[in-house]
């Protein structure tokens, strides 16, 4: 059983489910309980209040625990990425065997080699992502096992966390009672499982829009070639409705649930929205073209924001297989036409790709993290037993703290 823990500035999401095979022998994962409480002690990613968010997670571990009828002992956590800085390094070794055959321990060594560079103060490292290989010189090796050389390099993007923050939310797991498997940064594991392996050949941009933080992660030549994040969410929708209809923020998010649109032309004039029966104190109708007004505004922001992120990559409008929207701010109607108008790319909604569920949860934009958190852990554990692809191994802290052990045991 593998679970997944997204830790969010608005909700708690837990995804349970394992590695199945299906008819062809295909290994596929199957989501068989997930839910979401509302998060408390958590802001922008992170944990504000341990003992708030220890409350939360509890009452999430509870409420999954009665619903599979199995107690969680263990969990791939979900972290924000909002302090998370990444680097370029390079893994230059020198093959072992005599007959310059390259080997697993090689590339091995030649990733750990990579971890020299040294981590922005307070930060440690998170991630090791494996970008491409070289042999003697010959470039563009997706994997170099098997291949004949004396020198061996790798390019790696590390990326890192800042401690104070991975530390508060593993002590929160941990008095919540949960072991955890390892920390993943969330759009990495999100990235993974709303996209196929072509669309990240082609180059394509994951963007979670999330309640306070939006994340992104660009891929190219099933890559990932650029990671990044901005504190602006649909949460800020929701602050904008509640200031421009001058109600409580509870009205105006069930007015952004039932009534938001993203592009405001697609919407009559004529069209009313009476508050009061979303919970006003008061009857009052407002236009629903000055709702989707504000709404547009907002979500053109987070859009603009994102292009420059692609325009700092010189990927701007250079995507062929576009941008991925996923997370609980991609619901809004409209969404993917704003984002082809605003960033001249396809665009289209971020579901989990080639998952098996019991749950309607996995058609749920919001469980994309959950959901992927479960598939990554999944990935490991199918590869535990047998070589793992080099260029898609994400060298995580836990398993290079195996690594480590390992050499310690080597005469």
């Amino acid at each position: 059983m593998i679970t997944g823990i997204d830790i969010g500035s608005t909700a708690i999401r837990i995804a349970v489910g394992q590695a199945v095979e299906d008819e062809n022998r295909k290994p596929r994962v199957q989501i068989f309980g997930a839910i979401e409480v509302a998060s408390e002690g958590v802001h922008k990613g992170v944990v504000s209040s341990i003992e708030d968010a220890v409350s939360s997670l509890s009452s999430a571990l509870e409420q999954i625990e009665r619903m599979i009828g199995i107690p969680i002992e263990h969990a791939w956590v979900g972290l924000g990425s909002m302090h998370v800085v990444s680097q370029e390094s390079k893994g230059v070794i020198a093959v072992a065997k005599s007959d310059g055959e390259i080997a697993e321990e090689d590339v091995a060594r030649a990733v750990e080699a990579a971890h020299a560079v040294a981590p922005p103060l307070n930060y440690e490292m998170l991630h090791v992502v494996p970008r491409g290989f070289s042999v003697d010189g010959q470039t563009g090796i997706k994997d170099p096992v098997g291949m004949t050389g004396i020198r061996l390099e790798v390019d790696t993007q590390i990326i890192h966390g800042l401690s104070a923050s991975l530390k508060n939310v593993e002590k929160a797991v941990y008095r919540a009672g949960i072991e955890i498997d390892d920390l993943v940064l969330s759009i990495l594991a999100t990235g993974d499982v709303v996209t196929t392996a072509r669309q990240k050949d082609l180059g394509v941009a994951v963007v979670n829009i999330g309640g306070s933080v939006t994340s992104m992660v660009v891929y190219e030549d099933g890559d990932i070639v650029h990671v990044a994040a901005f504190p602006i969410g649909s949460g800020h929708v929701t602050n904008d409705l509640a200031i421009g209809l001058r109600t409580s923020i509870d009205v105006a998010e069930r007015v952004k649930i039932h009534h938001g649109e993203s592009i405001a032309e697609a919407v009559l004039r004529r069209e009313k929205v009476d508050l009061g029966k979303l919970g006003a104190e008061a009857s009052e109708e407002v236009s629903k073209r000055y709702i989707a007004e504000i709404i547009e505004a907002r979500m053109t922001e987070i859009l603009e924001k994102i292009g420059e992120q692609l325009s700092a990559i010189d990927r701007n409008g250079l995507l062929p297989a576009g941008i991925v929207l996923t997370g609980g701010g991609a619901k809004l109607r409209g969404l993917p036409d704003l984002a082809r108008r605003t960033l001249a790319l396809p665009a289209s909604l971020g579901y989990p790709v080639d998952m098996v569920s019991s749950t309607d949860k996995i058609n749920d934009l919001s469980f994309a993290s959950a959901i992927g958190l479960v598939k990554w852990g999944a990935g490991l554990q199918q590869t535990r037993g047998a070589r793992k692809r080099p260029i898609g191994a994400f060298l995580s802290r836990a398993s290079q703290h195996v690594v480590k052990l390992a050499k310690t045991l080597i005469p």
